[in-house]
């Protein structure tokens, strides 16, 4: 998601073309072909003291924008980067966004940690 809940939506009116990523003008921001552009923000981040079940339900109704979106992997990828505290980001949670930082920094730890007994037992 492109926005949080208190930005305006000027935006949502406007349909974005669906251009593969291989012809997507390279000099473009991924986010101008973002499926969300035309949905309500609020179907992608939480109202305050929302019920479990109505967040389940938005949460699944968010992803299913996602994965029709041409570009959910960038997307992901930015809030994972940035990181993204809130909302639905390319298809993923906040709390799955955790979920994959985590992985990420083990397997980084891992492949270090891995490279560092080569090295030893390379020289030793």
């Amino acid at each position: 998601m492109l926005q949080p809940p208190h930005s305006s939506l000027q935006v949502a009116a406007v349909p974005a073309q669906r251009v593969s990523a291989r012809d997507r003008d390279q000099d473009a921001p991924w986010h101008t072909e973002a499926v969300c552009r035309r949905d309500e923000a609020g179907l992608f981040f939480a109202p305050s003291k929302e019920p479990t079940a109505a967040r389940l339900s938005r949460e699944e109704a968010a992803k299913r924008v996602c994965a029709r979106c041409p570009v959910m992997v960038e997307c992901r990828e930015h809030a994972l980067l940035q990181p993204e505290p809130y909302g639905v980001w390319g298809g993923l949670t906040a709390a799955e966004r955790r979920v994959v930082l985590a992985r990420r920094r083990r397997r980084d730890l891992d492949l270090k940690a891995a490279h560092t007994t080569d090295r030893i037992a390379a020289a030793g």
